[in-house]
């Protein structure tokens, strides 16, 4: 179901689009319908002059789960990385509007690794953010194993992408994930307070300043790329098939 992804401009914000998950009852995890509708609306931000800034948010408590895993395996089991999962990447990584997030409780998997991508990130302390790919004989995602080396030191990246270690929010604003911390009930009006700022700001600046900052988004493009071709041959062993059926018995 789309309304599982609510794209809205802010009435009382002018210039900000929210992308906001609306499945609580499954922790937000993402189908690929929910990455299909994320992309669209990254896609036409760009080509919109009435938005300057975009904000993802997720519900109390919850951010994301990361992946619908029988969604995503009824296809990724056949052959490869749904492409609704890139498309998603690739519209995220490309967005030339600043993105930026603000994450209260649960951050798993690609709920963590998007905020790579993100310019700000705002979360609560209590929030947790944690990428289990090994644990399921899998491999990072979203250029992870690129970016976060980068912004974290190799030993922190490690321990998030290769040992499954779980980052609390203090934890993940040490490591450079997140920006700022604030009480989880103020998450969403300083997330949303941020993008109006970056919004209302000359737009033409933003996007060159930005793109300066960021750097080259082909090589992060083409590590996407190279992850998605790992973590497809990954499915298809049977290290991968015994992770997740013990993991579905749960």
């Amino acid at each position: 179901m789309t309304d599982h992804i609510i794209v809205e401009q802010s009435a009382t914000l002018p210039g900000v689009q929210i992308i906001r998950f609306n499945r609580p009852e499954k922790k937000n995890a993402i189908t690929r319908a929910m990455y299909s509708k994320m992309a669209e609306a990254l896609a036409s931000a760009d080509d919109d002059r009435s938005i300057g800034a975009t904000a993802f948010l997720g519900t109390a408590g919850c951010f994301s789960a990361g992946n619908d895993l029988g969604d995503f395996l009824a296809v990724a089991m056949g052959g490869g990385m749904p492409r609704e999962v890139l498309d998603f990447l690739y519209a995220l990584v490309k967005s030339r509007k600043p993105v930026v997030s603000g994450v209260d409780g649960l951050a798993i998997g690609v709920g963590t690794t998007m905020h790579l991508h993100c310019d700000l990130t705002v979360a609560s302390a209590r929030s947790q953010f944690r990428t289990p790919f090994v644990d399921l004989a899998l491999v990072p995602e979203a250029a992870s194993s690129l970016v976060a080396p980068r912004i974290m030191g190799h030993q922190r990246a490690f321990a998030l992408l290769v040992a499954g270690e779980a980052f609390s929010g203090d934890e993940a604003k040490d490591a450079g994930l997140v920006w700022k911390l604030c009480a989880a009930e103020d998450v969403e009006a300083m997330t949303l307070a941020i993008a109006a700022t970056l919004a209302a700001k000359p737009p033409e600046a933003v996007r060159i300043s930005r793109d300066l900052v960021r750097g080259d988004r082909e090589e992060i493009i083409a590590r996407i790329d190279e992850e998605a071709r790992h973590f497809s041959a990954r499915l298809q062993s049977a290290e991968a098939r015994a992770a997740f059926e013990a993991f579905m018995r749960r």
